[in-house]
């Protein structure tokens, strides 16, 4: 029994060593919920996955990323680790290479409200995003009582920080307002949909404002494995000169859950 547990750790940390040194997504706003591991026991748990793409037209597109997800929970307290990481080569050249870490904490004022306060750093090449930094807080809202069926709101202020390399936009230093309303389901044990849409405008302008909305569905495969479909959709009315303001992503990969 031993021996076994010995194997299953050192198996957990070379998958996560390896997923964190593949090189992330074009959304500009992190899905903090994706993969949020829903459990009433105390102690460490989260996902891991991965996801490669090749795609050719013109050019030959190749494209890796992962995504990781810690979190430890201990009665009414919660916290989690996200990172997001992306690579993407077109005919050999660096292209897009990007990086998001998100770290949270959430406790629990009532068995249907819990307070929230989260740090984010951020680099998207391709978006041309040098930095953005966040920090925010606010109330979450548990919705639903059924265990298959789950329904969340949240609401934050936050203050950013943000360099981008268009050679035209000051840096920013701005309060937004980051709500957000996201569902998981859970039809059968093999089996999930999570989605979760983010509104975010600028206080003192609400014209300026972003809206990311992502669904992934889980299919078990065996043991803690599954397959990971994800549709990802952001808009940005002001993004940096030069980037559209709209972008869409599609991903398939692989997710491996840990308890």
């Amino acid at each position: 029994m031993r021996s076994i547990n010995i194997i299953t750790i050192m198996r957990r940390i070379l998958l996560i060593i390896l997923l964190f040194a593949t090189t992330y997504s074009q959304a500009q706003i992190l899905n903090a919920e994706s993969l949020r591991k829903v459990t009433d026991t105390s102690g460490f748990s989260g996902t891991a996955s991965v996801n490669f793409a090749l795609k050719r037209n013109v050019n030959d597109f190749i494209t890796l990323g992962s995504d990781i997800h810690i979190q430890y929970k201990n009665n009414n307290h919660l916290a989690l680790f996200k990172n997001n990481v992306n690579f993407q080569k077109i005919e050999g050249e660096n292209f897009e290479n990007s990086l998001i870490s998100h770290l949270r904490y959430n406790y629990k004022i009532h068995p249907r409200i819990a307070w929230e306060a989260f740090v984010q750093g951020q680099y998207n090449k391709i978006n041309l995003i040098e930095f953005r930094g966040l920090a925010g807080t606010g109330p979450r809202f548990k919705l639903s009582s059924s265990e298959k069926y789950k329904f969340y709101l949240g609401a934050a202020a936050m203050y950013e920080y943000e360099e981008v390399t268009d050679n035209s936009t000051p840096t920013q230093k701005k309060f937004r307002g980051s709500s957000y309303f996201s569902f998981s389901l859970y039809p059968s044990d093999h089996v999930s949909v999570i989605s979760t849409t983010y509104y975010q405008p600028l206080f003192e302008n609400m014209s300026d404002y972003r809206i990311s909305s992502q669904t992934s569905l889980l299919v078990g495969l065996f043991s803690n494995f599954s397959v990971k479909l994800s549709h990802t959709f952001v808009y940005d009315a002001f993004p940096a000169v030069g980037i559209p303001n709209s972008q869409y992503e599609f991903t398939t990969g692989v997710a491996y859950t840990f308890d």
